[in-house]
């Protein structure tokens, strides 16, 4: 059956240390990938839709594929998104509870296969994430006539990692907004994590999200990245916690070159949502299907 605007269209409502997501399951749907996009831009705004940091679409894995499952991932701007750490452990565990694939499974992202775990509770998930790319140390960064040291690495997606005696001082909207746009990463940008080494096990962090354009209560590759350039730097050991924004604990252990990421899978909750509300133009298949329902 498809869905048309008259009709509701369901969804799972998800949260991994407060980074919120809206996720369908596509195998019914079918939405086409040109479409994704708006999709999100209409979904993912507080108050006018769901409200989300971003939206994921579950569907089946090409046939003769080694993956359980499939995955798009769109962030609120309507941006597509190579990775998400904290999306990767929600479609996990809502991959598995939809019968995708065992607590053991793979599933394939825009940066590659992502290998998880869900707990037997299922609300942990640990992912194995893709292998840690382009990393750089130490650039001074003229930023907003202040010079800031810097550090780089991609964690599936771009993010770059800033040390701070004090980061609950920190304007981060500001200080993100200027170097997600710095010269320094363009044309694409870059994710931005403020972190404060409290000890060589502990470290806060707060994230300015590329896509959803401000900050967010947590960031899965960000807090990846950080706690990498974290070890690189010898600031902190290869198992580390981080604290995020809103107060929720992520663990980060570092193999060789294999970074795992560990923390809550929250399902909040799942309903209906019309079209029309959201403000979405039906495909023409979606109009003929109203007499049906």
């Amino acid at each position: 059956m498809t869905y048309c605007p008259s009709a509701t269209v369901p969804f799972y409502k998800m949260q991994g240390s407060g980074n919120d997501f809206v996720v369908i399951d596509n195998r019914t749907l079918k939405l086409p990938r040109e479409a994704m996009s708006e999709w999100a831009s209409k979904i993912c705004p507080r108050a006018f839709g769901v409200g989300a940091d971003g939206l994921i679409f579950l569907e089946n894995a090409p046939e003769g594929s080694e993956l359980d499952f499939v995955w798009h991932f769109y962030n609120a701007d309507g941006s597509r998104a190579e990775m998400c750490g904290n999306g990767s452990r929600c479609a996990a565990r809502l991959g598995h509870e939809l019968g995708f694939g065992s607590r053991t499974l793979v599933f394939g992202t825009d940066a590659g296969p992502i290998h998880a775990e869900v707990s037997e509770s299922l609300d942990i998930v640990k992912v194995e994430l893709t292998p840690p790319l382009d990393l750089a140390l130490n650039a001074e960064l003229d930023v907003d006539g202040q010079k800031i040291s810097v550090h780089f690495v991609n964690t599936g997606v771009p993010h770059a990692v800033t040390i701070w005696d004090d980061v609950a001082s920190l304007d981060v909207v500001k200080l993100g907004r200027a170097l997600r746009n710095h010269p320094h990463f363009a044309p694409a940008g870059t994710n931005v994590n403020f972190i404060e080494i409290k000890d060589k096990n502990h470290i806060l962090i707060r994230t300015y999200e590329r896509g959803v354009e401000g900050e967010t209560y947590a960031c899965g590759t960000g807090n990846a990245a950080s706690a990498l350039i974290a070890h690189e730097l010898g600031l902190v050991d290869a198992e580390v916690e981080l604290t995020t924004s809103g107060n929720e604990i992520l663990n980060i252990s570092i193999e060789k070159d294999t970074v795992f990421l560990q923390g809550k899978a929250i399902k909040t909750y799942k309903g209906e949502m019309y079209l029309e509300a959201l403000g979405i133009t039906p495909r023409e298949e979606m109009r003929q299907c109203a007499h049906e329902l």
